[in-house]
């Protein structure tokens, strides 16, 4: 298993509790799978619910998966230093927006998005050491450990992902082609280490579901 990032479940739970607190007051924006976020400039999207893919086009003009933003996790202009970054909703979304001024007067909404902050950049870290594995065997079972261990679901044979992410999608986000991805992939489902669902989704299998 490669590095992925730690979750502190007292710390997301009082995280999930100020943004309750902060739902109450405001509209959500609610969006339908496959639509694009718009980074505003200054602003900082939340995932209520749902999950967001973040990727970017290489200056040759291919897509690059930068990564994902699960419930209780931000992203934007603010917290990005890469050109031309764009934001799609991976499936139906509600998402919050939050200016970069009302973040900075409320100490309490401050502080909680720094400790999110900090369980993105440790994914962004864990993404980074998938890139130094030499087998691109080791980096997809990797990446979809990583996938597994922060936004899988409990099921009887695992972990199952409900988010969808085209063999092409994993190919930009390790460095390789679809079609090795798609060896990989159909490899991992041999072994028994990879399991596909009546809908088509990933069952992680070997992986100890949170009690």
């Amino acid at each position: 298993m490669v590095l992925t990032p730690f979750r502190e479940a007292g710390a997301q739970d009082g995280f999930r509790d100020l943004l309750e607190s902060c739902y109450r007051r405001r509209s959500l924006v609610s969006l339908p799978a496959g639509s694009s976020v718009p980074l505003l400039r200054n602003h900082v999207w939340l995932v209520v619910r749902g999950m967001v893919k973040l990727g970017a086009i290489t200056i040759h003009g291919d897509d690059l998966l930068l990564g994902l933003a699960g419930p209780n996790e931000p992203f934007g202009d603010p917290l990005s230093g890469v050109e031309a970054q764009e934001a799609r909703t991976l499936c139906a979304s509600d998402l919050l927006c939050l200016s970069s001024s009302e973040i900075h007067q409320d100490p309490a909404l401050a502080s909680a998005l720094l400790q999110a902050v900090t369980l993105r950049h440790r994914q962004s870290q864990a993404l980074l050491a998938l890139m130094g594995l030499r087998r691109v065997e080791e980096r997809v079972r990797g990446f979809l450990e990583l996938l597994a261990s922060e936004y899988g679901h409990p099921c009887d044979d695992g972990l199952r992902l409900n988010l969808r992410l085209t063999h092409q999608e994993i190919a930009s986000a390790l460095a390789t082609t679809r079609v090795t991805v798609t060896r990989v992939i159909g490899t991992l489902k041999e072994e028994g280490w990879l399991q596909i669902d009546e809908r088509r989704r990933l069952v992680v299998t070997h992986l100890p579901r949170p009690r």
